[in-house]
């Protein structure tokens, strides 16, 4: 065992225990196994949250913070792409159950922290709800921070899946698992007149699966995609993820006793 490591499933169970306490934060790295066109690997969303999440908890340990990396929950509710073969899913009971089955197994540790740190969209509806779970069943103080990239030049604000930031990403992280000779543009132009209903940002939201839109399932446009956007994406979303992680330590309100 490499005492230096932050790794929780590193450890054993006794020393892991000895090692935790009260200030520890414990990071969630939470992704999906899904659907994301002919260009990008079903494992995109996993990757972006893992990769990322490590270098946040390598970061935040550098500069003094008790952080903690826990092993990824890959497999979601991804059943906007239910459609598409190779997509693997969860149902919303199913994975909230596993969500608070995950807090109940934290709460026999000294740890009191947790953040989830999300690689897919389709997850933040359940985190924000098992937050306030954790927090009343177990008394954890319990955060959700996560991937959030810009829009690309061409997307009309539309590159939520697929699109310029994602495949800029993994271009950074994996290129090897990226095909950009099977990029295409798929931006949702039909919907980009309406200012009330949309994605997440407008008023109303809207019921929808990946394939509504467009039959390739890719919300976007990958081909802007670069390496060297995906690095710069990198890097501040690793400074970003440790400035959550410094406010998270100084946060007023303690855990509850339940």
């Amino acid at each position: 065992m490499n005492a230096a490591s932050r790794r929780w499933a590193d450890w054993s169970g006794p020393a892991l225990a000895e090692r935790l306490d009260e200030f520890s934060v414990l990071v969630i790295p939470v992704g999906a196994v899904e659907h994301h066109g002919a260009h990008l690997p079903l494992a995109t969303d996993v990757i972006m949250a893992e990769s990322l999440a490590s270098r946040i908890v390598d970061a935040a340990v550098a500069e003094g913070h008790d952080a903690w990396l826990l092993p990824a929950l890959a497999v979601t509710k991804s059943d906007e792409h239910a459609w598409a073969p190779g997509t693997l899913w969860l149902s919303a009971d199913t994975f909230s159950r596993v969500l608070v089955d995950l807090g109940r197994s934290i709460a026999t540790t000294r740890a009191r922290t947790v953040l989830f740190y999300n690689g897919h969209g389709g997850n933040i509806a359940p985190l924000n709800v098992a937050l306030r779970e954790l927090r009343r069943r177990f008394g954890l103080r319990t955060f959700l921070d996560g991937v959030v990239v810009p829009p690309g030049p061409t997307e009309q604000g539309f590159g939520i899946h697929g699109g310029h930031g994602e495949t800029s990403l993994l271009r950074h992280l994996r290129p090897e698992l990226v095909s950009m000779t099977d990029a295409s543009p798929a931006v949702p132009t039909q919907i980009a007149g309406f200012e009330r209903i949309g994605f997440a940002g407008r008023p109303v939201q809207f019921g929808w699966c990946s394939d509504d839109l467009d039959p390739s399932g890719v919300i976007g446009d990958p081909t802007t995609a670069t390496a060297e956007i995906g690095a710069e994406l990198a890097e501040q979303l690793t400074a970003a993820g440790v400035a959550t992680i410094a406010e998270i330590v100084r946060w007023p309100v303690g855990a509850r006793s339940v």
